[in-house]
């Protein structure tokens, strides 16, 4: 694995640091966790570590999970998954209609909470991570992904 990076217990634990210091979430990474030179975080199966990969240019395995940057972490869908119910803080709870703009690619109008990265939830459903930028929640999901479909 020529582009990714399997994190150290150092780095590893820190990175539990950065999801206790922005979540309040005690969430155990049990998990192969690497890193490539972007600072995109991937987590997988630690069993698929048994397939030789040595003569494969890999740039991603796993699942996607975050991107590491200046000491925050910005989760994907699926992160904001795994980590929200760990969460005991920076969870913002949507409306329906915040919601479907969200999935939209809109930017979501809402009155600054939290400090940070947040996790977006609406109902029981954990549904993306967002950053507050003059009272707007910042939308991070990517085009590929977003729904299209009119009301």
């Amino acid at each position: 694995m020529r582009e990714l990076k399997l994190l150290t217990r150092k780095e590893l634990k820190e990175l539990k640091s950065i999801v206790k210091q922005q979540w309040d979430a005690d969430f155990n990474f049990d998990y192969a966790v690497l890193k490539n030179k972007d600072n995109d975080i991937f987590i997988a199966n630690k069993e698929l570590f048994n397939i030789d990969f040595s003569k494969l240019r890999i740039d991603s395995f796993g699942m996607y999970f975050g991107q590491l940057k200046n000491n925050q972490l910005r989760l994907s869908v699926e992160g904001a998954q795994l980590i929200g119910p760990y969460a005991k803080k920076n969870i913002i709870e949507l409306s329906f209609r915040e919601m479907r703009d969200f999935f939209h690619g809109l930017d979501v109008d809402k009155e600054k909470t939290a400090d940070g990265f947040v996790i977006l939830k609406h109902n029981n459903d954990f549904i993306g991570c967002s950053r507050f930028k003059e009272n707007k929640l910042l939308n991070f999901i990517p085009k590929a992904r977003r729904v299209k479909a009119a009301d």
